[in-house]
């Protein structure tokens, strides 16, 4: 028989006549505010600057010399996202003071995906944000610092605050009135101190993840001459009735000179080049399974590929979905229990063209928007052929044979045409060294964090200040 929950509340407990929904009494949430009642604690607005994005129409986006405009998409676990930047000019960023984001600030998605933060870097310029971001800018650093304080909203005590009070509309929001009313733990600065020490080394990690990312991209273009690059598109481009024909497509934008420089690039390469089909076992779309409630296999889905890593939290999230093991004993179905190594290819929307290796030795299951590359392991090294796919190389390849406008798609016929420069064994290996690199620091980073989060939770679980 299914457990139901429920909770009794006495008259006296009800929060005013605005939340009389059951809801807002579940027993999750009665758990946390009692636990809090028994320590010392502070509302967030008593010592913190509270409000959100601009409000107004923006008036366009302009180049990277403009600043940063933070949009809920950019805000990741406690990190901003760099993958897809837009700016804001000066003269409309100086009208925006209310919104103002500095070193230090946090930073929360308030509408539609609520809870996604993020602390702003110390050396970060200021930027600013859209109405769907809130900004909390903490007064002195000495009372609470940044990182305890974006740790403990991350925690499960901030997190079912937040969660308790969104709830109730058509569409998820946290109103800024009640985040200045979150209860903050009053912990001691030794004690915070200790939380934003494992939160530094978190940092640190993240940092060397993304270098180590950079220096294997810096090896690969470098080997190719695509350091020089110029993305100076041409107005136009000039091409032969014989390049059509060859092509089967007529549309301007499957000749831009962008992907020309790329493609020549690659083909006078002095290592050569070999068409993505010579050098794997399998390309094709994934097969998709039906869910199963009691699957023992993990079920992985291309929003977990980001632009220059896999989010690996989709193996720990007790809310996604599961397969069947038997549904890969059937020989038509076993090819596509993917394997560490295989590279990952998002193949329809609009982060066409994003793609990894999976690097983790669990299996998986994927779904038919992701594409299945197995590289040949004795032809090419599999983690230099996923870096080639996923860098400009690949991407304007991408670009160029996708199809579809509102909604893009590539298909795996498409694919296999694609161009691969054939590095030596060498410096496949050592970017292939570098990516492995950034996957685990990637790894430690979040541990972490998670690390950070249990510090926080077990102070509070205890009733105070830690004394280990």
């Amino acid at each position: 028989m299914e457990t139901v929950n429920y909770s009794i509340i006495k008259k006296s407990q009800l929060e005013g006549a605005a939340r009389l929904d059951a809801e807002y009494y579940q027993p999750v949430f009665l758990d946390v505010s009692k636990k809090l009642q028994k320590i010392k604690t502070i509302k967030l607005g008593e010592f913190c600057k509270i409000t959100d994005g601009d409000h107004a129409k923006i008036p366009g986006f302009v180049d990277s010399d403009g600043k940063r405009y933070l949009r809920a998409k950019d805000l990741q676990e406690f990190f901003i996202d760099d993958s897809d930047p837009v700016y804001v000019g000066e003269e409309y960023f100086n009208r925006l003071k209310r919104s103002h984001i500095k070193p230090l600030d946090i930073v929360l998605s308030i509408m539609g995906t609520v809870g996604n933060i993020a602390v702003i870097p110390q050396k970060r310029d200021i930027m600013t944000a859209n109405r769907a971001v809130g900004i909390i800018s903490p007064k002195n650093q000495e009372i609470f610092s940044s990182y305890f304080l974006v740790t403990y909203l991350k925690s499960k005590f901030g997190c079912l605050q937040r969660e308790r009070e969104s709830m109730g509309g058509v569409q998820l929001r946290v109103n800024l009135d009640d985040l200045t009313n979150i209860k903050i733990p009053v912990f001691s600065k030794v004690s915070q101190n200790k939380v934003d020490e494992i939160f530094n080394k978190a940092v640190l990690q993240n940092e060397n993840s993304k270098l180590f990312y950079r220096q294997a991209e810096k090896l690969l273009f470098e080997e190719l001459g695509l350091n020089a690059f110029s993305d100076n598109e041409k107005i136009f481009s000039i091409v032969n009735l014989s390049e059509i024909n060859s092509a089967h497509r007529i549309d301007a934008e499957f000749f831009q000179g962008k992907n020309e420089q790329i493609i020549k690039i690659v083909e006078v390469y002095k290592g050569g080049f070999k068409y993505l089909e010579n050098l794997t076992v399998f390309i094709n779309n994934g097969n998709q399974p039906p869910y199963s409630e009691k699957g023992e296999i993990k079920f992985f889905s291309q929003k977990w590929i980001k632009d220059k890593e896999i989010d690996y939290a989709f193996l720990i999230d007790e809310e996604e979905p599961r397969v069947s093991k038997s549904f890969f004993e059937d020989k038509k179905n076993s090819v596509y229990l993917i394997k560490k190594n295989d590279i990952l290819y998002y193949s329809v929307g609009a982060n066409l063209g994003y793609c990894h290796n999976y690097l983790e030795n669990e299996n998986i299951a994927i779904g038919s928007f992701i594409n299945l590359i197995r590289a040949d392991e004795k032809k090419i090294n599999p983690i230099y052929l996923g870096i080639v796919l996923n860098s400009v190389i690949g991407r304007m390849q991408s670009d160029r044979d996708k199809s579809g406008l509102a909604q893009p798609y590539i298909y795996a016929k498409n694919l296999r045409k694609f161009k691969i420069p054939i590095l030596p064994i060498e410096t496949q290996k050592k970017i292939s060294e570098l990516v492995i690199a950034a996957h685990e620091a990637r790894k430690k980073s979040k541990e972490l964090l998670e690390q950070a989060k249990r510090k926080v939770e077990e102070m509070i679980e205890k009733g105070g200040d830690s004394n280990d």
